[in-house]
C-alpha cells in the first residue's frame, strides 16, 4: 500500500491566520488514485521542527508531500533545509529563471529584484517541477525508497504542479489500487439517527466494504469504500439507498447546491434569489457551479428595509406589522424578486443570525424561507442555535433543500 504524509509549513497555519486548504485538496486527489493518506502534519517556519517532521514521517510513509516555505523572504527556509537534508547544493535552474524574468518583466511589468531571481535556485540533486502559475519551482527527491515532493504553499500554484506533474508521476512509479467510493447525500435526519437506522445494515457489510458518515450543515453524506475490485460495493449501495430513500437527496457525491442545479437544468427552469440574512451566500453557492448562468439569473441582497421596499415591493404595512424577519415579508421578497427578474422560481431568506438582534418571540437563529413560482408561494421557518457564520451556512443549506423539495 502506498502511504502518504502531507506536511504543510508556515507559522501562519499554526496561529490560524491562514486556513490550510492545501492538505485537504491534496488528500482528496491522492485518495482518488489509490494513495492512502497516513497523516497530515503542520509545522511552523522552524528548521528543527521541519527536519524532525521529515525524518519521522519518512519512517512510516513512502510518499511525503510538502507545501510552503518556498517564497523569497527570510522566513522561507524550506529550500535551504532540503538542500542540507538531501546533501546537495543550490544551483540555478535556467528554465525556472527564465520563468521568473518573464513573469516580472512581461506579465507584471514590475522591477525584478535579486531575491526574486533566487527563487530559480534549486538543490542540484532534485527533479525540478516547473511552476506554470508562479515563480517558485517545485522539487522532487527520492531517498532510501521514499519520494519527497516540495511545492509552494500558494494553493493555485500547488494544484497546478499536482495536476500537471505530481499526480501522473505518482501513478507511474507506484503500484496503486484505486479506491472505489459510492456516496449519497441525505437531509432532514441527524447522524446519530441515521446510525441507529443503519445498525443492521452496517453489521452485514462484508469486511472489504467500509462505511463512513460525513455530516455537514444539517446534511449527512454516507460513503461506502473498498480497495477490493471484487467487493460487492454496488449491491451494498443499492441496499443502502433503499434504507435511506425517505431522506436521500441524491445518490452521488454532490453538494446540495449541485443537486438543486441539476434539477433546475433537467426541468429547464431558471431561478433568482432575494437574500437578507444570508447576505449573498446562496448566490455565491450557485455561481460557484460552472455553467450556473444557464439557470441562475441574479439576486437582490435586500439587507435594509428600504431596499426590500424599493427593489422587492415589500409593503410598508407588512414591515410595520410583522417585521423584516417574518413569514409575510419573506413571501413578498420571493414574489418581488421573481417578478423583477422574470424567472420561473425565486428563493428568499430573512432571519436573525446573531450574536445580537434576537427577541423573546424571535430569538437568534430564527429564519424564514420562501419559494415563489408563477402558481404559488411556499414558505417555512427554521430555528438554529449556533454562531453567526454557521447560522448563515445552515440557513443556506436548509433553504436549498426546501427549494429542492418544492420545485414542482
Amino acid at each position: 500500500m502506498t502511504k502518504a504524509t502531507i506536511i504543510t509549513i508556515g507559522d501562519e497555519l499554526l496561529i490560524g491566520q491562514t486556513i490550510d486548504t492545501n492538505s485537504a485538496w491534496m488528500a482528496t486527489e491522492l485518495n482518488k488514485i489509490g494513495v492512502h493518506i497516513h497523516k497530515r502534519v503542520a509545522v511552523g517556519d522552524n528548521w528543527k521542527d521541519i527536519w524532525s517532521a521529515l525524518e519521522k514521517e519518512s519512517l512510516d510513509a513512502n510518499l511525503v508531500l510538502i507545501t510552503g516555505g518556498l517564497g523569497p523572504t527570510s522566513d522561507d527556509i524550506t529550500k535551504p533545509l532540503l538542500c542540507s537534508y538531501f546533501g546537495s547544493q543550490l544551483t540555478v535552474n535556467e528554465e525556472a529563471r527564465d520563468n521568473v524574468i518573464d513573469i516580472f518583466t512581461k506579465k507584471l511589468n514590475r522591477p525584478l529584484l535579486e531575491r526574486n531571481l533566487k527563487q530559480a535556485e534549486v538543490p542540484d540533486n532534485c527533479t525540478v517541477i516547473q511552476n506554470t502559475r508562479g515563480t517558485a519551482p517545485g522539487m522532487w527527491f527520492e531517498k532510501e525508497g521514499v519520494v519527497y515532493v516540495s511545492m509552494p504553499g500558494v494553493p493555485h500554484e500547488m494544484k497546478g504542479m499536482m495536476d500537471l506533474y505530481v499526480l501522473p508521476r505518482i501513478q507511474e512509479i507506484f503500484d496503486l489500487k484505486p479506491i472505489r467510493h459510492k456516496t449519497l447525500l441525505t437531509a432532514g435526519i441527524g447522524e446519530s439517527f441515521l446510525a441507529e437506522k443503519l445498525t443492521g445494515f452496517e453489521a452485514q457489510l462484508p469486511e472489504s466494504v467500509k462505511m463512513a458518515y460525513l455530516p455537514n450543515y444539517g446534511m449527512v453524506r454516507i460513503r461506502l469504500s473498498s480497495i477490493d475490485a471484487e467487493a460487492p460495493i454496488d449491491e451494498q449501495f443499492e441496499l443502502l439507498k433503499g434504507m435511506v430513500s425517505e431522506h436521500m437527496v441524491i445518490d452521488r457525491d454532490l453538494s446540495i447546491q449541485e443537486s438543486v442545479a441539476e434539477k433546475l437544468l433537467e426541468s429547464n427552469k431558471t431561478i433568482s434569489v432575494a437574500e437578507s440574512c444570508t447576505g449573498g451566500y446562496i448566490s455565491h453557492l450557485f455561481t460557484s457551479i460552472p455553467g450556473s448562468s444557464r439557470f441562475f439569473m441574479g439576486s437582490v441582497i435586500a439587507y435594509d428595509n428600504a431596499v426590500k421596499k424599493k427593489l422587492l415591493d415589500v409593503s410598508e404595512e407588512t414591515l410595520n406589522t410583522h417585521g423584516a424577519v417574518s413569514m409575510e415579508t419573506v413571501r413578498q421578497m420571493a414574489k418581488g424578486v421573481r417578478e423583477k427578474t422574470g424567472t420561473d422560481l425565486a428563493l428568499a431568506t430573512s432571519g436573525i443570525m446573531g450574536p445580537g438582534g434576537g427577541t423573546e418571540n424571535k430569538p437568534v437563529g430564527t429564519v424564514f424561507v420562501a419559494i415563489a413560482s408563477q402558481e404559488k408561494i411556499e414558505s417555512t421557518s427554521f430555528h438554529f442555535r449556533f454562531d453567526r457564520k454557521r447560522n448563515i451556512e445552515l440557513t443556506a443549506a436548509h433553504a436549498l433543500d426546501f427549494l429542492r423539495k418544492n420545485m414542482g
